[in-house]
């Protein structure tokens, strides 16, 4: 596919393969951007933000509502494609689909509820002859960079707010997932978003990445990656507003009173979709020492069960990780584990990009596999004596993104939501669910800001003051 910039679909000398993680077959071929093809993006998403900013709300509502039918129109492209070039499952890339759907909806409609309010500037000493209110305006361009393991709905949840209010965007799909963004970009024009209102520039993170962030006239970063290269991006901005969505290590406390059968199957959900490449995977799972031994028993028999190999195949449940390094790193920590005496109790082998879904008791706090984001298709578990000692394990640690918690005693639900370092808590199931409305991102070196389209048109805006003196 041809990249998107300056209005025009465009190649260029040099290329970059987009590979299927499961065979390494070739899927397509995109441009290889560079610095200067980043300015030619931003200088016309300059010429584009000045055509959205006069656009009228009811306008950029219907561009995005548009943009979901053609969305729902071309359901399985988008979910072969996805499958394809980032390895979930088929049944996976639909639910993606299905989800970006839904968040470039919600997106449209907030075009329509942008306002500002009054304000009382009368209850403010002598002010008797002022009225004040607020408008809000967009922020003019915005650089949306986003991961891998959404290549679909992680862009919407950055294009469509950004759009909704008002801006123009320059979007940097992950190298390895490009051709979903690309595919994106086309569906928006279709649906008759003004030409500069967006690029999208595909290349390497490293040249594109710090040209974009750097440049002045980007008023806006909003990111999905890793906490160093979110840390890099942050130190490149200067003075900008960002939204950074970083890593995880999320923890799962299992109380003494859980149902082990409803825990063990969130588990196998939360923590093997899509091969554990999600933020909010179930990583860590803290169990009651009283029910330790029959919660990990509980876990083996679906663990086991978890089919694994071609995403195309539609009797198969997980797919490969999106690249054999990553793979070959997942297999190392968890081998190291075991040296450092955890032990595997379901998995542990690993073949080219397919890791087994794996289950490692006894894990402990000082193990990688518990202190880092491991993001891969294995869960550690530990064990604790009650729930002090639970929330103290769950917020040792520099992340705090999302947690769950399984009991029906009340009190310790409400502790857990009160004491528990995270920026999204969940009782009575795994770290990883999300509605695609409700406000998502993390605390501590978990990021800053908040995704879901109604709390991120408010960072993709400026507030300004109107005061009449009478």
């Amino acid at each position: 596919m041809q990249m998107y910039l300056n209005g025009q679909w465009v190649d260029r000398p040099r290329t970059m393969p987009v590979v299927n993680p499961f065979d390494q077959s070739v899927v397509d071929i995109v441009p290889r951007g560079t610095a200067a093809d980043v300015d030619l993006a931003v200088a016309s998403a300059v010429r584009g933000a000045a055509v959205m900013a006069k656009l009228p709300a009811y306008e950029r509502y219907s561009i995005l509502r548009r943009a979901a039918d053609l969305i729902v129109q071309q359901t399985e492209d988008l979910a072969r494609t996805i499958t394809l070039e980032e390895g979930k499952v088929l049944a996976e890339g639909r639910a993606e689909v299905g989800r970006a759907v839904q968040t470039i909806t919600l997106a449209s409609e907030e075009a329509k509820r942008l306002h500002g309010e009054t304000v009382p500037l009368d209850a403010a000493p002598g002010a008797v002859r002022q009225f004040g209110f607020t408008i809000r305006v967009p922020v003019g361009v915005v650089a949306a960079i986003s991961p891998f393991n959404f290549p679909l709905n992680l862009v919407c949840h950055k294009v469509g707010p950004a759009l909704a209010a008002g801006n123009a965007v320059v979007l940097k799909p992950a190298g390895n997932t490009p051709l979903s963004a690309l595919k994106l970009t086309r569906i928006l024009l279709q649906a008759g978003l003004p030409p500069e209102a967006i690029q999208c520039v595909t290349g390497p993170g490293g040249e594109i990445g710090d040209a974009l962030t750097g440049d002045p006239r980007v008023r806006k970063i909003t990111f999905t990656g890793s906490r160093e290269v979110g840390d890099r991006i942050c130190r490149n901005a200067g003075i900008k507003k960002v939204t950074m969505e970083l890593g995880s290590n999320s923890p799962l406390i299992v109380m003494s009173d859980a149902d082990l059968e409803k825990v063990a199957a969130a588990t196998v959900a939360g923590g093997f979709s899509n091969a554990g490449q999600v933020c909010i995977s179930t990583q860590r799972v803290l169990a009651d020492r009283r029910i330790y031994a029959d919660y990990l028993d509980a876990l083996a028999a679906p663990t086991r069960a978890l089919t694994f190999g071609n995403p195309l195949d539609e009797s198969v449940r997980m797919g490969p990780m999106i690249r054999e390094a990553d793979a070959v790193r997942v297999n190392q920590w968890i081998h190291e584990a075991v040296e450092q005496g955890a032990r595997i109790v379901v998995g542990g082998e690993r073949q080219g990009t397919m890791h087994a879904p794996t289950v490692v008791a006894d894990a402990t706090p000082d193990m990688r596999i518990s202190r880092e984001e491991l993001f891969g298709p294995a869960v550690a578990v530990s064990p604790f004596s009650d729930i002090d000692e639970a929330i103290a394990m769950a917020n040792d640690s520099r992340y705090g993104l999302s947690a769950g918690i399984f009991t029906q005693n009340v009190d310790w639900a409400l502790k857990f939501a009160r004491e528990v370092e995270s920026g999204n808590l969940h009782i009575n199931s795994s770290p990883q669910w999300r509605a695609d409305l409700m406000p998502y991102g993390g605390l501590k070196d978990s990021g800053m800001g908040k995704e879901g389209p109604g709390y991120a048109v408010l960072e993709m805006t400026e507030l300004k003051m109107v005061v009449f003196h009478m």
